[in-house]
């Protein structure tokens, strides 16, 4: 999986998490808010509610989509690995002699 696949999936979990802790926000403003009496602040509820089914609805299908994006990245990493196993090893080596270097320095 290349860096900016992995920082794109990273920033796609960040983004679901920030987005379910503002619908359970709004959730718990519609709660405080249910005793406000009047028909513009019931109006306004019906709304919140409707869209925040929306939102709640759009972030189950975009975790959806970035489980099934990881399991193919991870699908395709094995199957690179089981047809290049020498070149995968390789490159392991690499990576681990690089940082090797890198800890050693400091």
């Amino acid at each position: 999986m290349s860096e900016a696949t992995e920082l794109s999936n990273i920033n796609k979990d960040k983004l679901v998490s920030d987005m379910k802790i503002v619908v359970a926000d709004a959730e718990e403003i519609l709660r405080a808010t249910a005793s406000v009496a009047g028909e513009k602040a019931s109006e306004l509820r019906a709304r919140i509610q409707d869209r925040l089914r929306d939102a709640k609805i759009r972030i189950a299908d975009a975790e959806v989509a970035l489980v099934d994006k990881t399991k193919a990245a991870a699908r395709a990493t094995d199957d690179y690995v089981h047809e290049n196993p020498w070149r995968a090893v390789g490159i392991a080596a690499g990576v681990g002699l690089l940082l090797g270097v890198i800890i050693g320095r400091r």
